[in-house]
């Protein structure tokens, strides 16, 4: 929608309130005349206010959203129904996270609306004997192995990555000042750091991509120096190269050339003539002994920071012929984040959103189970991200084998995100995905970082009374014993019962029971990310 459409109705307020002005002696026009004086003066409010984005890029208009809204419980409970299959995320979801981002109470009277007796209904059991809730301030985890001179302490909860490109300049500040407010990190995506991550201070995860932004040579090649100065910054925490992401992985990723802008060239080291593309492989390695060593040069490089990479679960045998390298040239990332195909907020094809990679859940508990069954685990921290919002989805990630949890959407959701689908258009509503200055502008970031901070800090006091209820005082508690989830009208199983969970040990000592485990063992191979025999 164009300036003068979005601004069209509050425009034809103003110059006909104007209009009337030379001719009030007629009675008849006196309530005209006084309707679009009001609706003028809305409209002046709106754009001065600072809360709501859609308000201040559509004048007058945009009050009907939030009217909608209002109308309660009918309406919004027939709109709540009606967009369950038809975005990422349900109205549900998104009105969970702005109570939270608000400061306002997320209770819901009159029972649940999720049916207990659903196939795929999950739960925590809870204890006769709860634990007093936590302070969330003391849910962290410490990243940095052995190998890693400058460990951080991180929260279990952060900002997934999103980068400058595919988001405006203000919302990555609310971003990132809601993450230093908040005490989390903030991941930048792999469109580099930009002077809007710079702004406020919070602490960096700066994920490299194929495309290398930020550290890239001419022809696009990786460039060491160019990366050490970055990384070597004491915002920059971690450093995390991208593999694959959920949403498309093995696909790369393109900024359309209408979306660059001066700098956001800048920042990633790319020309505005042409499309801005992320290669699906990446060129400083090409096996997994060499990735290995490519993550020990960046850990150098960057002055002994936490280095890992971030994937999408496919070939079963890849990764763990990423383990076997481990073994055998003695080198382990610090981390490993797993994306779930679930997640991502990224344009992507159709069949890959719905049909390529591996769920999260089923990635975080591979790597998990991998690492245990050689005796890796403890070396090695998992994070875990795809489709995480709520308490209870930071829950399910740990029990599975996770040590902390990502979330884009929901943070996204925080700082104004209406899933309007817009994103890969540059006319985001609310200001969000967009590099438009004006559209940019509706997004306060203040108010934004504020509730991003109270997101993040509601989703915690949440997790500590699930965690209190039973019986747990630490995330780090919870394993598959703790989580629950319905089969059929008449049948549970705990986790613990559904999943196979490897003992320490075992792949190294062949005692492997499932012979997925062991196929994928057996076809894997520390020099090639090809199977044996292939």
């Amino acid at each position: 929608m164009s300036l003068l459409s979005r601004y069209a109705f509050f425009a034809c307020c103003v110059l006909f309130t104007l209009a009337c002005v030379p001719f009030l002696q007629h009675d008849w026009l006196w309530p005209f005349a006084l309707a679009s004086a009001l609706l003028s003066l809305v409209g002046v409010w709106d754009l001065l206010q600072k809360r709501h984005a859609v308000r201040r890029n559509y004048p007058v208009l945009g009050n009907i959203r939030y009217l909608m809204e209002a109308i309660r419980p009918e309406i919004r409970q027939y709109l709540l129904e009606a967009d369950r299959e038809q975005l990422p995320f349900s109205r549900a979801q998104r009105s969970l996270v702005y109570a939270r981002a608000k400061n306002e109470g997320a209770d819901k009277p009159f029972g649940t609306l999720v049916d207990v007796y659903d196939n795929h209904f999950e739960f925590i059991n809870h204890s006769i004997r709860p634990a007093p809730p936590r302070d969330p301030a003391a849910f962290r985890v410490a990243i940095g192995g052995p190998q890693c001179s400058q460990p951080y302490s991180a929260s279990i909860f952060n900002i997934s990555a999103m980068s400058f490109g595919s988001l405006s300049a203000n919302a990555i500040r609310a971003l990132n000042k809601g993450a230093r407010l908040g005490g989390f990190a903030h991941d930048t995506g792999e469109g580099s750091i930009s002077p809007y991550h710079r702004e406020h201070g919070g602490d960096l995860i700066w994920e490299l991509g194929s495309g290398y932004f930020g550290c890239r040579k001419p022809d696009g090649s990786f460039d060491p120096e160019a990366f050490a100065r970055q990384a070597r910054d004491p915002q920059v925490k971690m450093v995390e190269i991208k593999l694959s992401q959920g949403a498309k992985p093995g696909h790369g990723g393109i900024l359309p050339k209408k979306k660059i802008t001066p700098e956001i060239a800048a920042t990633r080291g790319v020309s505005m003539d042409e499309d801005c593309v992320s290669p699906a492989a990446h060129s400083a390695f090409s096996t997994p002994i060499e990735l290995l060593q490519f993550i020990a040069r960046l850990r150098e490089l960057s002055g002994g920071k936490p280095t890992g990479f971030k994937f999408c679960l496919g070939h079963g045998w890849e990764f763990m012929a990423i383990a076997k390298a481990m073994l055998e040239a003695g080198i382990t990332p610090d981390f490993i984040v797993v994306d779930g195909k679930e997640g991502g907020t990224g344009a992507a094809p159709l069949e890959f959103t719905d049909h390529l990679g591996v769920p999260m859940r089923e990635g975080v508990l591979f790597v998990h189970n991998t690492l245990v069954g050689l005796r890796l685990r403890d070396k090695i921290k998992i994070g875990a991200s795809g489709k995480i919002v709520s308490a209870f989805d930071i829950a399910r990630a740990l029990a599975f084998g996770a040590d902390w949890a990502n979330s884009a959407r929901g943070f996204m959701f925080a700082i104004g995100c209406i899933q309007s689908q817009s994103c890969h258009t540059n006319r985001c509503p609310t200001g969000v995905a967009t590099q438009d200055k004006l559209r940019q502008r509706a997004l306060v970031v203040e108010d934004k970082a504020e509730r991003v901070f109270n997101f993040h800090r509601n989703t915690l006091k949440a997790l500590a009374e699930m965690l209190a209820a039973a019986g747990l005082t630490h995330p780090a508690q919870l394993d598959a014993n703790h989580l629950v989830q319905r089969l059929s009208a008449s049948e549970i199983r705990l986790y613990a019962q559904l999943h196979t969970f490897l003992k320490p040990g075992e792949l190294l000592e062949g005692r492997v029971e499932g012979r997925f485990y062991e196929r994928s063992w057996e076809m894997a191979r520390a020099d090639s990310f090809d199977p044996v025999g292939a």
